[in-house]
Protein backbone atom coordinates (compact mmCIF):
# COMPACT_ATOMS: atom_id res chain seq x y z
CA UNK A 1 0.00 0.00 0.00
CA UNK A 2 1.26 3.46 -1.12
CA UNK A 3 0.80 6.44 1.27
CA UNK A 4 1.37 9.54 0.24
CA UNK A 5 1.77 12.73 2.15
CA UNK A 6 1.47 16.66 1.08
CA UNK A 7 2.69 19.50 2.36
CA UNK A 8 1.03 22.40 2.11
CA UNK A 9 3.72 25.76 1.42
CA UNK A 10 2.88 28.75 1.29
CA UNK A 11 4.37 30.07 -1.95
CA UNK A 12 7.51 32.54 -1.28
CA UNK A 13 6.37 35.84 -1.48
CA UNK A 14 7.29 37.27 -5.05
CA UNK A 15 11.18 38.73 -5.53
CA UNK A 16 11.36 41.68 -7.82
CA UNK A 17 13.68 40.77 -11.11
CA UNK A 18 16.63 42.36 -11.32
CA UNK A 19 17.29 43.21 -15.18
CA UNK A 20 20.36 44.84 -16.18
CA UNK A 21 20.69 46.50 -19.49
CA UNK A 22 23.71 48.41 -20.95
CA UNK A 23 23.55 51.57 -21.39
CA UNK A 24 22.18 53.24 -24.43
CA UNK A 25 24.58 54.10 -27.13
CA UNK A 26 24.37 57.72 -27.84
CA UNK A 27 23.84 58.69 -31.14
CA UNK A 28 26.12 59.85 -33.53
CA UNK A 29 23.28 61.38 -36.01
CA UNK A 30 25.13 59.31 -38.72
CA UNK A 31 23.18 57.23 -41.72
CA UNK A 32 25.61 54.22 -42.95
CA UNK A 33 23.70 52.56 -46.20
CA UNK A 34 24.62 48.88 -46.30
CA UNK A 35 24.49 47.72 -49.85
CA UNK A 36 24.82 43.84 -49.92
CA UNK A 37 22.70 41.03 -51.68
CA UNK A 38 23.33 38.83 -48.23
CA UNK A 39 20.84 39.61 -45.88
CA UNK A 40 23.11 37.90 -42.73
CA UNK A 41 25.65 40.17 -43.83
CA UNK A 42 22.97 43.00 -44.37
CA UNK A 43 21.20 42.39 -40.46
CA UNK A 44 24.84 41.77 -38.79
CA UNK A 45 26.76 44.66 -39.82
CA UNK A 46 23.13 47.18 -38.98
CA UNK A 47 23.32 45.34 -35.29
CA UNK A 48 27.34 46.66 -35.07
CA UNK A 49 26.62 49.85 -36.43
CA UNK A 50 23.57 50.60 -34.74
CA UNK A 51 25.54 49.09 -31.26
CA UNK A 52 28.17 51.79 -32.26
CA UNK A 53 25.36 54.68 -32.38
CA UNK A 54 25.12 55.08 -35.81
CA UNK A 55 21.49 54.49 -38.07
CA UNK A 56 21.62 51.51 -40.52
CA UNK A 57 19.43 51.54 -43.78
CA UNK A 58 19.85 48.42 -45.72
CA UNK A 59 19.61 47.93 -49.83
CA UNK A 60 19.95 44.29 -51.27
CA UNK A 61 20.56 45.07 -54.88
CA UNK A 62 21.75 47.49 -57.64
CA UNK A 63 18.59 49.47 -57.87
CA UNK A 64 17.95 49.77 -54.10
CA UNK A 65 21.08 51.08 -53.39
CA UNK A 66 21.25 53.93 -56.06
CA UNK A 67 17.10 54.66 -55.14
CA UNK A 68 18.24 54.51 -51.05
CA UNK A 69 21.97 56.84 -51.64
CA UNK A 70 19.40 59.34 -53.54
CA UNK A 71 16.64 59.45 -51.24
CA UNK A 72 17.91 58.38 -47.61
CA UNK A 73 21.25 60.55 -47.62
CA UNK A 74 23.23 58.62 -46.19
CA UNK A 75 26.91 59.96 -44.44
CA UNK A 76 28.81 56.62 -45.84
CA UNK A 77 27.87 53.84 -47.32
CA UNK A 78 29.45 49.92 -47.12
CA UNK A 79 29.15 48.68 -50.20
CA UNK A 80 29.65 44.69 -51.83
CA UNK A 81 31.60 44.82 -54.77
CA UNK A 82 29.03 41.52 -56.26
CA UNK A 83 25.66 41.18 -57.09
CA UNK A 84 24.10 38.98 -58.64
CA UNK A 85 21.57 40.03 -61.92
CA UNK A 86 18.83 42.82 -60.45
CA UNK A 87 16.18 39.87 -61.63
CA UNK A 88 13.83 42.05 -59.76
CA UNK A 89 14.60 45.20 -60.97
CA UNK A 90 14.52 45.56 -64.68
CA UNK A 91 14.77 42.01 -65.36
CA UNK A 92 19.00 40.96 -65.03
CA UNK A 93 20.92 43.99 -65.08
CA UNK A 94 24.29 42.74 -64.15
CA UNK A 95 25.01 45.22 -61.26
CA UNK A 96 28.49 44.91 -59.55
CA UNK A 97 29.49 47.20 -56.86
CA UNK A 98 31.94 49.10 -59.49
CA UNK A 99 28.75 49.90 -61.72
CA UNK A 100 27.21 51.03 -58.46
CA UNK A 101 29.73 53.26 -57.76
CA UNK A 102 29.67 54.82 -61.39
CA UNK A 103 25.45 55.76 -60.83
CA UNK A 104 26.18 57.03 -57.27
CA UNK A 105 29.46 59.20 -58.57
CA UNK A 106 27.19 60.34 -61.93
CA UNK A 107 24.68 61.78 -58.67
CA UNK A 108 25.48 65.19 -57.86
CA UNK A 109 23.82 64.43 -54.71
CA UNK A 110 25.81 61.59 -53.78
CA UNK A 111 28.78 61.75 -55.67
CA UNK A 112 30.91 62.75 -52.17
CA UNK A 113 29.48 60.33 -49.87
CA UNK A 114 32.39 58.02 -48.34
CA UNK A 115 32.10 54.14 -49.93
CA UNK A 116 34.02 51.73 -48.28
CA UNK A 117 33.84 48.45 -50.53
CA UNK A 118 33.36 45.00 -49.39
CA UNK A 119 34.24 41.72 -51.05
CA UNK A 120 34.08 38.05 -50.19
CA UNK A 121 37.66 37.38 -52.29
CA UNK A 122 40.31 38.16 -52.37
CA UNK A 123 40.69 42.45 -51.64
CA UNK A 124 43.84 42.65 -53.13
CA UNK A 125 42.07 41.48 -56.14
CA UNK A 126 39.34 44.75 -56.32
CA UNK A 127 41.78 46.82 -54.53
CA UNK A 128 43.33 48.87 -57.12
CA UNK A 129 40.00 49.31 -59.23
CA UNK A 130 37.72 50.07 -56.52
CA UNK A 131 39.77 52.75 -55.11
CA UNK A 132 39.95 53.86 -58.84
CA UNK A 133 36.46 54.32 -58.53
CA UNK A 134 35.85 56.20 -55.47
CA UNK A 135 36.19 53.29 -52.68
CA UNK A 136 38.12 54.93 -49.48
CA UNK A 137 39.23 51.38 -48.57
CA UNK A 138 38.20 47.61 -49.37
CA UNK A 139 37.56 45.05 -46.50
CA UNK A 140 37.30 41.63 -46.75
CA UNK A 141 34.52 39.62 -45.60
CA UNK A 142 34.26 37.80 -43.01
CA UNK A 143 34.25 41.59 -41.31
CA UNK A 144 36.43 42.93 -38.67
CA UNK A 145 33.36 44.51 -36.97
CA UNK A 146 35.92 46.90 -34.55
CA UNK A 147 38.27 47.98 -37.52
CA UNK A 148 35.65 48.54 -39.80
CA UNK A 149 33.78 50.39 -36.94
CA UNK A 150 37.32 52.46 -36.60
CA UNK A 151 37.20 53.07 -40.20
CA UNK A 152 33.51 54.67 -40.40
CA UNK A 153 34.54 56.64 -37.31
CA UNK A 154 37.79 57.68 -39.06
CA UNK A 155 36.03 58.59 -42.61
CA UNK A 156 32.89 60.33 -41.28
CA UNK A 157 35.25 62.41 -38.94
CA UNK A 158 37.75 63.47 -41.91
CA UNK A 159 34.35 64.44 -44.32
CA UNK A 160 32.93 66.69 -41.31
CA UNK A 161 36.68 68.17 -40.90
Amino acid sequence: MLCFSFMWRKAPAKTAKLVVTAPPVPSKGKKVLIADDDKVIRQTLSMKLKAAGYSAIEAEDGAATVQAARYEAPDLIILDISFPPDVANGGGVPWDGFLIMDWLRGLGECRHIPIIAISAEDPKRWEERALAKGARCVFQKPIQNAHLINMIDQLLTCTLA
